[in-house]
């Protein structure tokens, strides 16, 4: 289900300044993985501070004022009263029943004040993994934000990812979206995911995040996928997601889509943000992986179908030997994850492109003496046959440190 979120061209001050202005064997060689060279952490906060301290001007500006177009009843203020580090690590944005001491809002008077911020100005992603982990806030016409605005900002054109959102009163639920021209609003093109058993996204942290490719973004939480997008689902309409975009959290109240607060709403709420990050690759299209005689890793036929054999072939530089080595331990080229077949961890189980699902069959480290263990099988990523002919099948098999495991990131 699509999140309703409607137009946003109220950026407010603070936003339009900003955008003016095979290896050894046994589990010692999984723990002494290195990061691939492919893996950049290009933007991270961990929020570490003293307690009451304002986040890191460096990385975020604090946007001031209400949004007439959705509604909301709160005023986002600067200063620390509704964002501010707890002195444990956590950013924690604060939302008050309170009237803002000589304001009046554009669709009457505000009743809440709260926080919304953005790297605009400081930080832009393109490609990669992006990631908050977070513990929402709960009550009705609460709404707790993680998402991004194409740069500049034109909305809907420049575009809009939207990693997380939840509505109050669907405490297990959070939402993740793309608006841009022509599918934006309630228009927008997305899905839902459920947590299991009643539990409350409320209850406890958890980590939203999407994989950010050029022609797909997918989403997941706590490395649970659950929906993939591609121009494909577009209908026709512009793809706008292959340029740079900012991040931006906010705790909103009300609006057209989670309603008002009532009466069970207890104030003050908060959104506790224990850390952002954005890894990317060395290149937004991936990287290359090369093994025995100086060739590729590659996706038989350049097929993002379910199933495709992985192989050794000749070097071209094609989207099909194009891969990101990821902070959660994926391996990813066309929009998929390099998965071991059934989730086999005997020798010979081949290796192939799959949905990434986030479990065990798809992790892997990769090490400084050029290994790519799958540490469930403790296994390397092996030449079928020690066999350099174009086309040979990549399996997992115990390391021997042959040169038919061994293999070069980028």
């Amino acid at each position: 289900m699509a999140s309703p979120r409607l137009l946003r061209r109220c950026l407010f001050a603070a936003l339009s300044a900003a955008l003016v202005g095979s290896a050894a064997v046994g589990p010692a060689r999984a723990q002494a993985a290195a990061p691939a060279a492919a893996a950049v952490t290009t933007f991270s906060d961990s929020f570490d501070g003293p307690a009451g301290a304002a986040v890191d001007s460096s990385k975020w500006t604090l946007e001031t004022g209400d949004n007439v177009n959705n509604h909301e009843r709160q005023y986002y203020t600067s200063g620390t009263r509704n964002a501010a580090l707890d002195g444990q690590g956590h950013l924690v944005i604060t939302a008050r029943k309170e009237n803002p001491a000589g304001y009046q809002c554009w669709y009457g008077s505000c009743q809440y004040t709260s926080a919304r911020m953005n790297t605009a100005g400081r930080f832009n992603a393109q490609y990669g993994h992006v990631e908050a982990r977070m513990k929402i806030p709960r009550g009705q016409g609460m709404w707790p934000a993680f998402w991004m605005l194409g740069t500049p900002v034109n909305w809907p054109d420049s575009g809009e990812i939207d990693v997380m959102e939840n509505v109050g009163f669907e405490p297990s639920t959070v939402h993740g979206t793309i608006h841009g021209p022509g599918y934006s609003g309630s228009g927008g093109i997305g899905a839902g995911y459920t947590l299991p058993n009643g539990q409350a996204f409320a209850d406890a942290f958890h980590t939203f995040a999407v994989d950010w490719a050029p022609d797909s973004i997918t989403w997941s939480v706590d490395g649970n996928v659950y929906q993939r997008r591609t121009p494909a689902d577009l209908g026709g309409k512009t793809w706008v997601f292959n340029k740079p975009f900012f991040l931006i959290l906010n705790l909103a109240v009300g609006g057209y889509w989670p309603g008002d607060p009532d009466s069970s709403t207890q104030f003050p709420q908060q959104l506790v943000v224990d850390s952002v990050s954005v890894t990317t690759s060395d290149s937004a299209a991936g990287v290359p992986i090369r093994g025995l005689a100086g060739k590729c890793v590659d996706v038989a036929g350049a097929n993002s179908a379910n199933g495709t054999p992985v192989q050794l072939y000749d070097c071209n530089g094609t989207g099909a030997q194009q891969w990101t080595v990821g902070s959660d331990g994926t391996i990813r080229a066309l929009g998929k994850c390099l998965d071991v077949t059934g989730n086999g961890t005997a020798d010979g189980s081949t290796v192939q492109l799959w949905d990434c699902t986030g479990g065990p069959n798809q992790k892997w480290a990769v090490s400084a003496a050029h290994d790519v263990v799958n540490p469930q099988a403790d296994k390397c990523l092996d030449v079928t046959g020690n066999n350099s002919a174009n086309g040979t099948r990549l399996q997992i098999w115990t390391c021997t440190g042959g040169g038919n495991q061994k293999w070069t990131v980028g």
